[in-house]
């Protein structure tokens, strides 16, 4: 049916066309130009009609399309735009009665040009709103995932990227500060959160320093972790510097380790290239936390453990030349196994250890023992060194495993 310059049934079948390519909805197609009709015609025809009891009705399949006055049957009239006596609703069909609703159809003569284009823009606008909506929803199930695109735009500030439907902005904050960033680049990216932004477009935020980054390119490259057969169960993250990701099998024939850096290391290798030479420590998840801490400390070797569980603090004791590495440079080490352990670590070399020790027991003889002057002289340091010397040995005793640093 046509109305003016509106051709339904055209519509209808743009709208079957738009389902079945796009997977637009036809059912919401369809009452957004219902919609759109019933608001040109309220704007473009000089009518009483009250904008809450008009209704346009399109058949989905034929395109017909009718106009109606939607008014409720009462015994007597007493507002003529939405009621209708039950007299009258009677000679329309007998079986009305009071309270039900009568649509009266109304046929505006030449329902024009101005009324039929705004009815298309509104139906256009709709169709624009439902694709953003849809590609809003794909990319918000993508949260979480890794998305790979061209650099359409990098000022230092931002880099734009074009996924395909919509771009991703990665902020300075996502980037790798040791990265830089070309038009025309091929990058991977991790979907951090999808937006609506102006007019309701979708924007995707991407990210290349956020630590899940690190744990996707792992289930991407190591098949027993896609799988489910190692579980990655925490990672920590100086992008583009180094990172710490602790693993765990249940199965005790695997490897988690080992699977994870491969043959000759090319597994891991994979990951470092595409972190452009991010240094990546491999440990295995241990449920003793003075083991777990112990590697998560690597590359340093560690002597032993103390760690108090109420306040998951955890006091490490290494040897003298390893007290450096242990720490790291700018304290990095020891801050990313604090992370990934989740931990509080203090660290100190054998030597400080003895330090503290002997310091501790002189103090605690001063305080606890009445001597005199000649007497503390005559006391022979040799005997405190020795108790010095029977507590690290115990400390020893309790050291965790080595282990071997993978990078």
């Amino acid at each position: 049916m046509k109305n003016g310059n509106v051709d339904v049934k055209e519509l209808i079948a743009v709208m079957d066309e738009l389902e079945k390519e796009r997977g637009i909805s036809k059912d919401y197609l369809v009452a957004a130009l219902e919609e759109a009709l019933v608001k040109a015609y309220k704007q473009n025809f000089d009518t009483e009609e009250n904008i809450d009891n008009i209704k346009v009705t399109i058949d989905k399949v034929t395109g017909e399309m009718h106009i109606y006055s939607v008014r409720e049957v009462v015994p007597e009239l007493a507002d003529p735009e939405l009621e209708i006596c039950l007299a009258d609703a009677n000679k329309i069909d007998k079986h009305y009665k009071v309270g039900d609703i009568v649509n009266i159809e109304i046929k505006p003569k030449d329902f024009g040009r101005i009324a039929a284009q705004k009815a298309k823009q509104v139906v256009i606008q709709k169709i624009r709103e439902a694709e953003k909506e849809m590609v809003f929803n794909e990319f918000n199930d993508k949260k979480g995932e890794i998305v790979s695109g061209l650099i359409q735009k990098a000022d230092g500030k931002i880099v734009v990227m074009d996924l395909g439907k919509l771009e991703g902005v990665m902020p300075l904050k996502e980037q790798i500060p040791t990265e830089k960033y070309s038009v025309n680049d091929k990058i991977k990216g991790y979907v951090l959160e999808v937006e609506k932004g102006l007019k309701g477009t979708p924007q995707v935020i991407v990210s290349r320093s956020h630590p899940d980054f690190v744990r996707k390119l792992f289930e991407f490259e190591i098949p027993e972790i896609y799988e489910g057969l190692i579980e990655i169960k925490s990672v920590s993250r100086d992008p583009g510097s180094r990172s710490k990701v602790a693993v765990y099998s249940r199965d005790e024939n695997i490897d988690p380790v080992g699977s994870c850096v491969g043959q000759k290391g090319v597994r891991i290798q994979n990951i470092i290239n595409e972190l452009n030479g991010e240094k990546i420590d491999v440990i295995e998840w241990n449920e003793d936390p003075s083991i777990y801490i112990a590697a998560a400390l690597l590359p340093a070797q560690v002597m032993a453990v103390d760690v108090k569980e109420d306040e998951k603090f955890a006091q490490v004791i290494v040897p003298d030349d390893q007290l450096s590495l242990a720490i790291g440079k700018s304290g990095q080490n020891a801050r990313l196994a604090a992370r990934l352990t989740n931990w509080k670590i203090d660290i100190k070399s054998e030597s400080q250890i003895r330090e503290i020790l002997l310091s501790q027991m002189q103090a605690e003889e001063e305080n606890n023992e009445e001597v005199k002057t000649e007497e503390i002289v005559e006391t022979p340091v040799v005997e405190d060194e020795a108790k010095v010397e029977e507590v690290v040995e115990k400390k020893k005793r309790g050291r965790p495993k080595k282990v071997k640093s993978e990078e």
